[in-house]
């Protein structure tokens, strides 16, 4: 396997487990009123959506902008975690993929950046 493949299968399923308690906690678990439904899904889903196409192609530069993003969702983890008990397991849950995400994210562009020019004397 090439360098860095597991940091990217973990990024990859990190995501793809953010994206889906997201989607399960505004839709299913802990919903809204109807009329917020849709602008919160879009203020909270829309964005984790951005690097979906770079992270598909595995290009380093969306895998690296995208760490900083998941700091936005860690951020509202924490908040939710403080948050009554209802949704208190759901900021758990967000919190502890953020910080997955971004370990996975930040290992993977370290581990397949270029290796440095040799040194001339």
């Amino acid at each position: 396997m090439s360098r860095g493949t597991w940091f990217y299968r973990g990024a990859l399923a990190g995501w793809t487990a953010e994206f889906c308690l997201l989607m399960v906690w505004y839709l299913w678990l802990a919903p809204p009123p109807a009329a917020l439904r849709a602008p919160v899904l879009l203020a909270v889903v829309l964005p984790w959506l951005l690097p979906l196409r770079g992270l598909l192609r595995r290009r380093r530069y969306t895998i690296a902008w995208s760490s900083l993003l998941v700091l936005a969702y860690f951020i509202h983890g924490i908040l939710a975690a403080a948050a009554p008990p209802p949704e208190r397991w759901l900021g758990l849950v967000e919190t502890g993929l953020a910080v997955g995400y971004f370990t996975c994210a930040v290992m993977f562009v370290r581990r397949t950046r270029s290796a440095p020019a040799a040194q001339q004397g």
